[in-house]
């Protein structure tokens, strides 16, 4: 499956805590080498940012699931336009005014997962992806991603 080199930012999402829904906000500020300035998630580690496509909530919604909304699946920033886990490791990303380099496709889903007690799967271990901010900069709903070959 070819993947486009264009996506374009949905929402931006922050949470004060890990495992729990995260709220859209306007602005993210992301931060070189800690991630989004004020989530849980941010840090001196690899999976700084996550990332996840409207495709993939999409995906839930059509499996009835009701009320999904960005955020709901604690990813940072929701994209649309791109197929996030068919980019291998090492891509970077040009994201608003931010730099960032994918690190991990995927993530083990904790047992408390909300989602997936309500719908008996999550989208977010197979189809999420994760980033380290190379350059730090402003990151807001309508911003392009690209690919940087």
């Amino acid at each position: 499956m070819k993947n486009n080199v264009t996506g374009k930012v949905i929402s931006i999402n922050i949470s004060d805590k890990k495992g729990i829904i995260k709220q859209p906000i306007e602005v993210g500020v992301f931060e070189e080498d800690f991630g989004l300035k004020e989530d849980a998630h941010g840090g001196k580690w690899h999976r700084q940012v996550s990332l996840l496509a409207q495709e993939s909530i999409d995906k839930m919604t059509n499996l009835g699931v009701e009320g999904l909304i960005p955020g709901k699946f604690a990813e940072n920033i929701t994209t649309e336009g791109m197929v996030l886990y068919t980019l291998p490791v090492g891509t970077l990303l040009k994201i608003g005014e931010t730099i960032q380099e994918v690190t991990q496709i995927g993530k083990e889903c904790h047992s408390g997962c909300a989602i997936k007690q309500a719908v008996g799967k999550c989208i977010m271990p197979k189809e999420g992806i994760f980033t380290k901010v190379i350059k730090g900069g402003k990151v807001k709903a309508g911003d392009t991603i690209e690919v940087i070959e």
